[in-house]
């Protein structure tokens, strides 16, 4: 837990009683008044939970009182007894994370408070320019793996470190190439639950860190600070691909990030909840899905179908999937179907059923104009 001192507090409080109540936007301005090291999520969470305690002091004194004296936590207080002379009532307390109407006004105000001054960068052309995929497959922000069980650790910020050290790799290991356009592909379980149960989207109970709503704010946070990092080497394409783990969150969150970049000339989306997309690059077409449905070798008679005329212009084919967090590649006739290696953890029921051991990694590769792919690129871990 970060703790703040007391002219930190009163600073957030004073702000916060006042009607200042994005608590990220609070966060990132005692940061930056106080000069911290400290990353915005984490002083988020904590200056959040000192909130609630101090919310908690006011409405139920008594309470907090009590906590304070046997030393714990109000906000970790789920269940109460009231013991009266005929009757002894179990009951819970309100939701302690916040309502969707919550954080869409903190989302709100998070996006007011953004300049979206997104001046068009000219780009310098070459003859001999390539595409560079980046593709940060199955990263699951809020997966919990601990060492004593699985023999690696994994969580939310190690998630999103991942994902960051790899698309730098990624970018430092292609220097010597000449990239004109980032085909960036987003989703692929980007986070691992999909319900506040802490469930996949067809309600598979998970081991998970942390709460959805910061999850999802700090994978947010995450997107737009490496489509950021990727429009100062070349113009990005983000597409995204729904699945299994957050079907419905996945597809909210690559809404949100392209609502932030909707006046920046250098990003372009396809964000829809389409299971297959395809793009083309010169004398290339690639296609991705996730890979939970349709099978890897129907993926190249639905490429000619479902892109016809991308098909019949194009001489190299591929298709990224994800999903299975492991390494596959076929040539298939015609068209190359590719699997990913996935940069997350393990955690328990996988580490128990023996799928572990594939190497961690963050994956992406450069296409010729002419020739297709023509480098792989691992920044493994």
């Amino acid at each position: 837990m970060t703790t703040m001192n007391e002219e930190q507090r009163k600073y957030a409080l004073d702000h916060y009683e006042a009607g200042f109540t994005n608590k990220t936007l609070l966060a990132r301005m005692i940061i930056e008044k106080w000069n911290l090291d400290i990353p915005v999520e984490k002083l988020r969470r904590s200056l959040s939970s000192w909130l609630n305690r101090n919310a908690i002091k006011k409405e139920n004194p008594a309470l907090a009182e009590e906590c304070e004296t046997v030393g714990i936590d109000p906000n970790d207080v789920r269940h109460a007894w009231y013991k009266g002379e005929h009757w002894s009532i179990n009951f819970k307390p309100g939701s302690s994370g916040p309502t969707f109407e919550e954080m869409l006004k903190e989302h709100i105000e998070d996006v007011k408070h953004h300049t979206f001054d997104y001046k068009p960068i000219v780009r310098t052309r070459y003859p001999d320019s390539c595409l560079l995929v980046i593709d940060p497959a199955d990263v699951h922000i809020g997966k919990l793996a601990r060492s004593f069980e699985t023999g690696e650790e994994y969580n939310s910020q190690i998630a999103v470190q991942r994902v960051k050290d790899g698309v730098q790799g990624i970018l430092d290991k292609t220097a010597g190439f000449n990239i004109d356009k980032i085909l960036f592909i987003a989703g692929n379980d980007i986070m691992h639950v999909d319900t506040p149960k802490r469930t996949t989207t067809s309600g598979t109970p998970q081991d998970t860190d942390g709460m959805w709503y910061d999850n999802f704010l700090l994978a947010k946070r995450l997107y737009v600070d490496v489509v950021d990092q990727l429009m100062q080497v070349a113009d990005v394409h983000f597409m995204f691909n729904p699945s299994n783990h957050d079907y419905q969150s996945g597809f909210f969150l690559a809404d949100s990030i392209s609502s932030w970049f909707k006046k920046c000339e250098n990003v372009s989306f396809d964000i829809s909840i389409a299971h297959r997309k395809y793009y083309k690059y010169h004398n290339n077409l690639i296609g991705t899905t996730h890979g939970d449905g349709a099978k890897a070798q129907d993926l190249p008679l639905l490429m000619a179908q479902e892109a016809k005329k991308e098909w019949s212009e194009a001489k190299n084919r591929y298709v990224y999937i994800h999903h299975i967090h492991h390494k596959m590649s076929k040539d298939f006739i015609g068209v190359t179907v590719e699997a990913l290696r996935s940069p997350s953890g393990t955690d328990s029921w996988h580490h128990r059923n023996g799928y572990q051991h594939a190497p961690k990694a963050v994956e992406g590769f450069v296409h010729s104009k002419d020739h297709g792919q023509i480098a792989r690129i691992t920044h493994l871990f």
